[in-house]
């Protein structure tokens, strides 16, 4: 019997730093459908979802999602585990993969091994975060539908709600949890200083720099060997990683 595997890509306008980031134009091209046209070189993904909220400027999203031909899903802005579980529900997949719209330059092959990895280990959760040396803009999370329907009938804390996967790794083996199983796809060298996600303004001109002088189609591999090689490091490296987690930790407490 096939494997489902649905990915959902959570997307939206309201970003505090760069407010309409995902659909900011390099080429006459949104990064959105930058994103989604890599993402559909997917082989081992059944079907792509784009989870926006129902805000009344993501009418936009929705609709240009539906537009290119991609499943588009409306939920919570701030309950975003809420979103997925609903998303989702009605098709009850195997498996769930989680990435964010803001990434552009995503890996579809990068995609595929950490899928397969994680399905073959057969981990409730598994990912290339849970040890970040990956360069940011390439994370890449997979679980088990089970795994995100018991996340949402547990969890509590607002961090757990907003951050989809948060429940599992911190109730994670790997993490000295017992409710999940978890797993991570190493990286050979440590990447953590490069970042090729869209925060702030030196972000998207990094992304631009990237797609204006190798195109869209480049393995992640080779984008990272263009900003080291140009010295571009240093474009946006002072950016906090994860900075929106740590503000919803502190929120909790």
């Amino acid at each position: 019997m096939e494997i489902k595997t649905i990915l959902i890509s959570q997307a939206r306008l309201g970003s505090t730093r760069l407010p309409g980031k995902v659909l900011k134009e390099i080429k006459g091209e949104s990064l959105l459908e930058i994103h989604l046209k890599r993402l559909k070189k997917c082989s081992a993904i059944s079907k792509i979802i784009v989870a926006t909220t129902t805000v009344e400027a993501d009418d936009l999203i929705y609709n240009k999602v539906k537009q290119w031909g991609y499943d588009s899903f409306r939920g919570s802005e701030s309950d975003v585990l809420d979103r997925f579980y609903q998303s989702v529900k009605n098709e009850k997949p195997d498996w769930i993969v989680r990435v964010t719209a803001d990434c552009p330059l995503i890996d579809p092959g990068l995609v595929d091994e950490v899928v397969s990895f994680v399905q073959k280990n057969d981990k409730d959760y598994g990912s290339n975060v849970l040890i970040e040396n990956f360069p940011d803009g390439q994370d890449i999370e997979v679980f088990k539908f089970s795994a995100l329907e018991k996340s949402w009938k547990e969890s509590k804390l607002l961090s757990e709600r907003e951050h989809v996967t948060l429940y599992m790794r911190n109730n994670s083996d790997f993490n000295g949890g017992h409710l999940f199983s978890a797993i991570n796809y190493a990286c050979d060298s440590v990447f953590s200083n490069i970042r090729m996600t869209v925060d702030e303004k030196r972000d998207f001109d990094l992304i631009e720099m990237l797609i204006n002088s190798l195109g869209t189609d480049k393995s992640w591999i080779e984008y990272v060997n263009y900003i080291i090689e140009n010295d571009l490091i240093k474009v946006n490296d002072q950016i906090i990683r994860n900075e929106g987690l740590l503000k919803s930790l502190k929120e909790d407490i």
